[in-house]
Protein backbone atom coordinates (compact mmCIF):
# COMPACT_ATOMS: atom_id res chain seq x y z
CA UNK A 1 0.00 0.00 0.00
CA UNK A 2 1.35 3.11 -1.25
CA UNK A 3 1.03 6.65 0.67
CA UNK A 4 0.37 10.34 -0.82
CA UNK A 5 3.55 11.99 -0.26
CA UNK A 6 2.32 15.40 0.99
CA UNK A 7 -0.37 13.87 3.17
CA UNK A 8 -0.04 15.29 6.76
CA UNK A 9 0.98 12.95 9.51
CA UNK A 10 -1.10 12.74 13.28
CA UNK A 11 1.54 12.92 15.45
CA UNK A 12 0.71 12.20 19.17
CA UNK A 13 3.51 13.52 20.64
CA UNK A 14 7.44 13.47 19.37
CA UNK A 15 10.32 13.15 22.63
CA UNK A 16 13.72 12.33 23.77
CA UNK A 17 16.96 11.96 23.17
CA UNK A 18 16.14 9.18 25.29
CA UNK A 19 17.00 5.80 25.15
CA UNK A 20 14.57 2.85 23.61
CA UNK A 21 13.30 0.66 26.57
CA UNK A 22 12.28 -3.14 24.66
CA UNK A 23 13.12 -5.36 21.81
CA UNK A 24 15.60 -5.19 19.41
CA UNK A 25 16.98 -1.83 20.15
CA UNK A 26 17.06 -1.46 24.34
CA UNK A 27 19.31 0.43 25.02
CA UNK A 28 20.13 2.50 22.05
CA UNK A 29 19.59 6.45 22.18
CA UNK A 30 16.65 7.40 20.07
CA UNK A 31 14.04 10.36 19.62
CA UNK A 32 10.56 8.84 18.68
CA UNK A 33 7.89 9.99 16.96
CA UNK A 34 4.55 8.64 18.12
CA UNK A 35 1.82 8.53 15.61
CA UNK A 36 -2.09 9.03 16.20
CA UNK A 37 -4.45 6.26 15.78
CA UNK A 38 -4.75 2.53 15.69
CA UNK A 39 -6.62 0.03 14.08
CA UNK A 40 -6.40 -2.05 17.01
CA UNK A 41 -7.61 -1.90 20.91
CA UNK A 42 -5.68 -4.21 23.29
CA UNK A 43 -7.18 -4.58 26.64
CA UNK A 44 -3.79 -3.87 28.40
CA UNK A 45 -2.95 -0.96 25.91
CA UNK A 46 -0.27 1.33 27.79
CA UNK A 47 -0.49 4.55 25.47
CA UNK A 48 -4.39 5.39 24.93
CA UNK A 49 -2.84 9.00 24.23
CA UNK A 50 -2.19 7.47 20.96
CA UNK A 51 -4.88 5.12 20.17
CA UNK A 52 -7.99 6.07 21.77
CA UNK A 53 -10.29 8.58 19.56
CA UNK A 54 -10.84 10.21 22.64
CA UNK A 55 -7.84 11.76 22.57
CA UNK A 56 -7.57 12.64 18.57
CA UNK A 57 -8.26 16.56 19.04
CA UNK A 58 -4.56 16.15 20.80
CA UNK A 59 -3.29 14.86 17.86
CA UNK A 60 -1.52 17.53 15.53
CA UNK A 61 -1.62 17.02 11.60
CA UNK A 62 1.98 17.64 10.86
CA UNK A 63 3.87 18.25 7.62
CA UNK A 64 7.26 16.53 6.84
CA UNK A 65 9.31 19.23 7.46
CA UNK A 66 7.95 20.21 10.75
CA UNK A 67 8.30 16.99 11.77
CA UNK A 68 11.70 16.58 10.88
CA UNK A 69 12.51 20.37 12.28
CA UNK A 70 11.82 18.81 16.25
CA UNK A 71 13.54 15.66 15.36
CA UNK A 72 16.81 17.73 14.99
CA UNK A 73 15.87 20.06 17.22
CA UNK A 74 15.94 17.13 19.82
CA UNK A 75 18.91 15.54 18.00
CA UNK A 76 20.93 18.54 17.98
CA UNK A 77 21.32 17.91 14.20
CA UNK A 78 23.44 14.86 15.02
CA UNK A 79 22.19 11.70 13.30
CA UNK A 80 20.88 8.88 15.68
CA UNK A 81 17.53 6.39 15.47
CA UNK A 82 14.03 7.56 15.16
CA UNK A 83 11.57 5.44 16.84
CA UNK A 84 8.30 5.10 14.40
CA UNK A 85 5.76 4.18 16.96
CA UNK A 86 1.79 4.60 17.83
CA UNK A 87 -0.99 3.46 18.43
CA UNK A 88 0.19 1.68 14.80
CA UNK A 89 2.03 4.21 12.87
CA UNK A 90 1.81 1.74 9.94
CA UNK A 91 -1.31 3.63 9.49
CA UNK A 92 0.67 7.04 8.69
CA UNK A 93 2.39 8.06 5.86
CA UNK A 94 5.80 7.79 6.73
CA UNK A 95 7.99 7.15 3.58
CA UNK A 96 8.57 10.92 3.02
CA UNK A 97 9.98 11.42 6.78
CA UNK A 98 12.08 8.46 6.60
CA UNK A 99 13.67 9.18 3.01
CA UNK A 100 14.34 13.04 4.73
CA UNK A 101 15.92 11.58 7.62
CA UNK A 102 18.05 9.24 5.60
CA UNK A 103 19.22 11.71 3.31
CA UNK A 104 20.83 12.77 6.69
CA UNK A 105 21.97 9.90 8.12
CA UNK A 106 19.45 9.08 10.64
CA UNK A 107 18.06 5.82 11.04
CA UNK A 108 14.60 4.44 11.47
CA UNK A 109 12.87 1.70 13.48
CA UNK A 110 8.78 1.06 13.15
CA UNK A 111 7.34 -1.16 15.87
CA UNK A 112 3.55 -2.54 14.34
CA UNK A 113 1.54 -5.32 15.19
CA UNK A 114 2.00 -6.38 11.57
CA UNK A 115 -1.89 -5.74 10.69
CA UNK A 116 -1.10 -3.00 7.74
CA UNK A 117 0.99 -3.22 5.00
CA UNK A 118 2.85 -0.40 3.06
CA UNK A 119 5.77 -0.27 0.57
CA UNK A 120 8.12 2.08 2.39
CA UNK A 121 8.94 -0.87 5.28
CA UNK A 122 11.46 -1.53 2.86
CA UNK A 123 13.46 1.58 3.06
CA UNK A 124 13.16 1.32 7.36
CA UNK A 125 17.24 0.36 8.61
CA UNK A 126 14.88 -1.62 11.73
CA UNK A 127 10.77 -3.34 11.29
CA UNK A 128 9.74 -4.55 14.62
CA UNK A 129 6.65 -7.08 14.30
CA UNK A 130 4.74 -7.46 17.64
CA UNK A 131 1.90 -9.88 17.19
CA UNK A 132 -0.56 -9.11 19.64
CA UNK A 133 -1.29 -12.57 21.85
CA UNK A 134 -5.21 -13.75 23.23
CA UNK A 135 -4.67 -11.72 26.34
CA UNK A 136 -4.67 -8.30 24.29
CA UNK A 137 -8.45 -9.52 23.26
CA UNK A 138 -7.30 -9.00 19.16
CA UNK A 139 -6.95 -11.59 16.37
CA UNK A 140 -3.81 -12.25 14.17
CA UNK A 141 -4.63 -11.72 10.71
CA UNK A 142 -1.89 -13.80 8.86
CA UNK A 143 -2.32 -12.86 6.05
CA UNK A 144 -1.94 -9.50 6.90
CA UNK A 145 1.24 -9.95 8.39
CA UNK A 146 2.57 -11.74 6.12
CA UNK A 147 1.89 -9.01 3.56
CA UNK A 148 4.11 -6.32 5.74
CA UNK A 149 6.68 -9.40 5.61
CA UNK A 150 6.78 -8.95 1.63
CA UNK A 151 6.48 -5.31 1.86
CA UNK A 152 9.67 -4.99 4.13
CA UNK A 153 11.78 -7.10 1.84
CA UNK A 154 15.09 -8.22 2.57
CA UNK A 155 16.38 -4.27 3.51
CA UNK A 156 15.31 -3.88 6.99
CA UNK A 157 16.57 -5.90 10.15
CA UNK A 158 13.24 -7.78 11.44
CA UNK A 159 12.73 -9.15 14.58
CA UNK A 160 9.34 -10.43 16.26
CA UNK A 161 8.49 -9.05 19.66
CA UNK A 162 5.63 -10.95 22.07
CA UNK A 163 4.32 -9.10 25.43
CA UNK A 164 3.80 -11.94 27.73
CA UNK A 165 0.77 -12.41 30.16
CA UNK A 166 0.33 -15.66 30.64
CA UNK A 167 1.00 -19.32 29.82
CA UNK A 168 -1.34 -18.91 26.80
CA UNK A 169 0.60 -15.82 25.40
CA UNK A 170 3.50 -17.79 25.85
CA UNK A 171 1.47 -20.68 23.46
CA UNK A 172 1.13 -18.05 21.21
CA UNK A 173 4.50 -16.72 21.01
CA UNK A 174 6.09 -20.32 20.55
CA UNK A 175 3.52 -21.26 17.86
CA UNK A 176 3.47 -17.72 16.19
CA UNK A 177 7.82 -17.79 16.10
CA UNK A 178 7.85 -21.25 14.85
CA UNK A 179 6.14 -20.13 11.02
CA UNK A 180 8.80 -17.71 10.79
CA UNK A 181 12.31 -19.70 12.14
CA UNK A 182 15.12 -17.69 10.41
CA UNK A 183 13.29 -14.22 12.48
CA UNK A 184 14.88 -13.00 15.97
CA UNK A 185 12.78 -13.41 19.05
CA UNK A 186 12.19 -10.93 21.64
CA UNK A 187 9.56 -11.56 24.47
CA UNK A 188 9.02 -9.34 27.14
CA UNK A 189 6.55 -9.86 30.52
CA UNK A 190 3.36 -7.92 30.13
CA UNK A 191 3.02 -4.42 31.69
CA UNK A 192 0.97 -4.55 34.98
CA UNK A 193 -1.85 -2.39 36.13
CA UNK A 194 -1.21 0.65 33.14
CA UNK A 195 -2.49 4.13 34.41
CA UNK A 196 -4.76 6.41 32.79
CA UNK A 197 -3.36 8.08 29.52
CA UNK A 198 -2.81 11.65 31.22
CA UNK A 199 -1.73 10.11 35.07
CA UNK A 200 1.80 12.27 34.86
CA UNK A 201 2.36 9.74 38.22
CA UNK A 202 2.49 6.92 35.95
CA UNK A 203 2.29 4.38 38.78
CA UNK A 204 3.05 0.53 37.31
CA UNK A 205 3.49 -2.62 39.32
CA UNK A 206 7.08 -3.21 39.30
CA UNK A 207 7.06 -6.16 41.59
CA UNK A 208 4.28 -7.97 39.20
CA UNK A 209 6.00 -7.21 36.20
CA UNK A 210 9.52 -8.75 37.74
CA UNK A 211 7.75 -11.44 39.05
CA UNK A 212 6.08 -12.28 35.36
CA UNK A 213 9.65 -11.48 34.25
CA UNK A 214 11.22 -14.45 36.58
CA UNK A 215 8.62 -16.69 35.87
CA UNK A 216 9.12 -16.21 31.93
CA UNK A 217 12.66 -16.68 32.26
CA UNK A 218 12.09 -20.10 34.25
CA UNK A 219 9.44 -20.72 31.21
CA UNK A 220 12.08 -20.51 28.64
CA UNK A 221 14.85 -22.02 30.13
CA UNK A 222 13.07 -25.31 31.31
CA UNK A 223 11.19 -25.46 27.37
CA UNK A 224 15.05 -25.41 26.51
CA UNK A 225 14.31 -22.29 23.85
CA UNK A 226 17.09 -20.74 23.38
CA UNK A 227 17.06 -18.83 20.26
CA UNK A 228 14.78 -16.35 22.15
CA UNK A 229 15.65 -13.28 24.09
CA UNK A 230 13.70 -12.32 27.82
CA UNK A 231 13.99 -9.10 28.22
CA UNK A 232 11.98 -6.33 30.43
CA UNK A 233 10.18 -2.76 28.94
CA UNK A 234 13.78 -0.65 30.34
CA UNK A 235 11.43 2.41 30.67
CA UNK A 236 8.54 0.82 32.51
CA UNK A 237 10.98 -0.08 35.01
CA UNK A 238 12.89 3.57 34.79
CA UNK A 239 9.85 5.89 34.48
CA UNK A 240 7.14 3.56 34.81
CA UNK A 241 3.78 4.75 31.98
CA UNK A 242 4.90 8.33 32.26
CA UNK A 243 4.49 10.08 28.62
CA UNK A 244 7.35 11.64 26.53
CA UNK A 245 10.30 9.01 27.81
Amino acid sequence: MSDRKDAPIRISEIFGPTIQGEGLLIGVPTVFVRTGGCDYRCSWCDTLHAVDSEYRDDWKPMSVNAIWQEVTRLSGGKPLTVSLSGGNPAIQPLGALIKKGHGEGYRFALETQGSIAKDWFADLDYLVLSPKPPSSSMQTDWAAFEACLDAAGQTPQIALKFVIFDDVDYDYAKAASSRYPHIPVYLQPGNHTPPPPDDDNAVVDIDGVMDRMLWLVDKVSADRWFDVRVLPQLHVLLWGNKRGV
